[in-house]
C-alpha cells in the first residue's frame, strides 16, 4: 500500500479527473438538462454596469420586463428567437449585437429600472453597450444614444428594427456565414483593429487548448513554451492574458516537472490524464469563447484563428524592446516549431525564418521581418486560394497595407498585366504605421477596462454567456471543490519535488 502522503496525492488527483462528470450529474438529477438555456443575457443591478461597459460589441437590445407579466412571458419566445441569431457560441450573427434582459419585478433591480423610466412591461433598448453602462434613459431627451425600440412586438419586427438601425438585412432562417452585410471591413477602416484585442486572447486560448489537448509539453517542448509564455507574460497586448501566462509559468513544474525520472509510473500516469486546459484559463475563463470580431471570415473555414495568430505576432513584434528583438523572434519562431499542428504552415515558416543569419538587434528589425514575411505567406496563398477556389471572396489575401490603410507607406505602385504588383514601399513609414496599428490602437482599446477587478473582467464575455447571472450551488460547490483539490495537489506536489531535491542534496 502506498504512503499516507502518496495516497493523498493519489486521491486529490483522481477528484481533479472526476469533477468534469459532477455537473452532469447534477443536470441529470434536477432535470434541467431537458430545457436548452436562454440566448438573452440575464442582467441584473449587480453586473449591468459592468457587462454592457466591457462588451466588445458595437449595439445592444436590453429588454426590461416583468417575471409576473404574462404579456411579458408570451413575448419571451419572440425575443429569444432575435436573441438566438446574435448570442451565444451557436449563433449565426456573432459579435455585432448584445441581447439582454432585466426582471424588474426582482427587488434588487428597482433603482436600474427606474433609470431607464421604466413605466411598463415589457420596455425595449437600442444603443452602444457603452453608453447603457452607468447610464439612464429620459423619455424627454429626444437626442440620447440609448433610444426607446417602437417596433418590438414580433420577432419579425424587432428584426426589421435592428436592420434598419444598422443597414443590414437578417433573416430569422439565416443560417451561419449568410447574410453576413455587416462584416468588418477592416482593409479600408483602420479603427477596426481595435476590436481585434478580443480575438488576440481568442487565439491565444485556442492556442494554448489545442497544445494541452494534444499533450504537446514533453521534455523536448517545455524550454520553447517556457521562452512564449515570458515573452506573454511582458507583451502580450491583453493584461488577461498576461496575468494568465504569469499564473502558468508559475505552476509550470507542478504539472510539468523538469525531473520526471523521480515520478512513479502512477503518478505519471495521473499527471499525463489531468487536463490543464480545465483549471488553467490562459486569457480568463470565458474566453476562448466561440466566436471572432475582427477575425471573422465570411463563410466556415477562413480567417478566424490564423488571423487572431498573426496579428498577436505583429503585437508582439512592436511592443518588444531593441534588446528584446531577437530573444522574441526565436520564441516565435520555436513556438510555431514545436507548438503548430499545421504542418505545411509549419515547414514554410521555418525555411522564411532559418534564412535569417543577421540576429535583430533593433525592435524595428524584427518588425519588419514579420511584415515582409506575412506578405510573402499571402503572395503564396493568393495563388493557392486562387487555383483552388478556397479564399474568402470578402477578405480575399492581398498585399499588406493596402493603399487605403497607409498610402503614405507607397512610395511608388504598378500592377502588370499578368497580375504581378512592382511596391516601392517606404519603409520608415511602414513601421510607423505597424507601432501604430498593432501596437498603440490595439494595446489602448480595452487595456482600461482590462484592469479592472478580476470580477469584473471575467464577466465581458456576455455574448457567449447564457442566463448564468446566479450560480446553481451543486456548480457552485464543484467549482470550490476544483479549486480546493487543485491547490491542495499543487501545494503537495510542490513539497514532493523540494523533499526529492532536498534528499538528492544529501547523497
Amino acid at each position: 500500500m502506498p504512503p499516507p502522503g502518496r495516497r493523498l496525492f493519489l486521491a486529490l488527483a483522481l477528484l481533479l479527473l472526476l469533477l468534469p462528470g459532477l455537473d452532469a450529474l447534477r443536470t441529470l438529477g434536477d432535470g434541467s438538462g431537458a430545457d436548452a438555456p436562454d440566448a438573452a443575457v440575464e442582467l441584473n443591478a449587480s453586473n449591468f454596469d459592468s457587462v454592457l461597459k466591457e462588451s466588445p460589441l458595437k449595439f445592444a437590445v436590453v429588454e426590461f420586463f416583468a417575471s409576473w407579466c404574462p404579456a411579458c412571458r408570451n413575448y419571451k419566445p419572440q425575443y429569444e428567437k432575435v436573441a438566438k441569431l446574435f448570442n451565444g457560441p451557436n449563433a449565426v450573427h456573432p459579435g455585432i449585437i448584445l441581447m439582454a434582459r432585466v426582471d424588474c419585478a426582482m427587488k434588487t433591480n428597482a433603482d436600474l429600472c427606474g433609470k431607464f423610466s421604466v413605466g411598463h412591461y415589457p420596455m425595449l433598448f437600442w444603443g452602444p453597450p457603452h453608453k447603457f453602462a452607468f447610464g439612464r434613459w429620459d423619455p424627454k431627451q429626444d437626442k440620447d444614444e440609448i433610444q426607446l425600440v417602437d417596433e418590438w412586438r414580433t420577432a419579425d419586427h424587432l428584426l426589421s428594427y435592428i436592420n434598419k438601425r444598422i443597414g443590414s438585412s437578417f433573416g430569422l432562417d439565416d443560417e451561419k456565414y449568410e447574410n453576413e452585410d455587416t462584416l468588418p471591413r477592416n482593409a479600408s477602416d483602420p479603427e477596426e483593429i481595435a476590436r481585434a484585442i478580443y480575438d488576440v486572447e481568442e487565439a491565444t486560448a485556442q492556442a494554448f487548448e489545442i497544445i494541452f489537448q494534444n499533450k504537446m509539453i514533453k521534455s523536448n517542448t517545455q524550454v520553447p513554451l517556457i521562452k512564449f509564455l515570458q515573452l506573454l507574460v511582458v507583451h502580450h497586448p491583453s493584461k488577461r492574458c498576461r496575468r494568465g501566462s504569469a499564473e502558468m509559468l508559475v505552476n509550470f513544474d507542478d504539472l510539468w516537472p523538469s525531473d520526471p525520472i523521480s515520478l512513479s509510473s502512477q503518478e505519471t500516469t495521473i499527471l499525463q490524464q489531468v487536463d490543464a486546459s480545465k483549471y488553467y484559463h490562459i486569457c480568463g475563463k470565458e474566453v476562448p469563447h466561440g466566436y471572432w470580431i475582427f477575425c471573422r471570415g465570411s463563410k466556415k473555414g477562413t480567417r478566424g484563428f490564423s488571423c487572431g495568430l498573426w496579428v498577436l505576432f505583429h503585437s508582439l513584434s512592436v511592443r518588444v524592446g531593441d534588446g528584446e528583438s531577437n530573444l522574441a523572434f526565436i520564441a516565435i519562431c520555436e513556438f510555431i516549431q514545436n507548438f503548430f499542428i499545421c504542418d505545411e504552415c509549419r515547414n514554410h515558416f521555418h525555411e522564411i525564418s532559418s534564412s535569417v543569419s543577421v540576429p535583430f538587434n533593433k525592435t524595428r528589425d524584427l518588425a519588419m521581418w514579420l511584415w515582409r514575411t506575412h506578405n510573402k505567406v499571402n503572395q503564396r496563398l493568393m495563388k493557392e486560394e486562387k487555383t483552388l477556389g478556397t479564399g474568402d471572396p470578402r477578405f480575399p489575401k492581398i498585399t499588406w497595407p493596402p493603399k487605403q490603410l497607409c498610402p503614405s507607406c507607397y512610395l511608388s505602385y504598378s500592377r502588370e498585366s499578368n497580375g504581378t504588383e512592382n511596391i516601392e514601399w517606404d519603409e520608415d513609414e511602414v513601421f510607423q504605421f505597424l507601432v501604430r496599428y498593432y501596437g498603440r490602437t490595439i494595446a489602448s482599446s480595452k487595456e482600461a477596462t482590462l484592469s479592472s477587478s478580476d470580477d469584473a473582467a471575467s464577466t465581458y464575455d456576455i455574448a457567449s454567456s447564457t442566463n448564468a447571472v446566479t450560480v446553481p450551488v451543486g456548480a457552485a460547490l464543484a467549482i470550490a471543490v476544483a479549486s480546493c483539490a487543485f491547490g491542495a495537489l499543487a501545494c503537495f506536489w510542490r513539497t514532493q519535488q523540494k523533499n526529492r531535491k532536498h534528499r538528492k542534496g544529501w547523497n
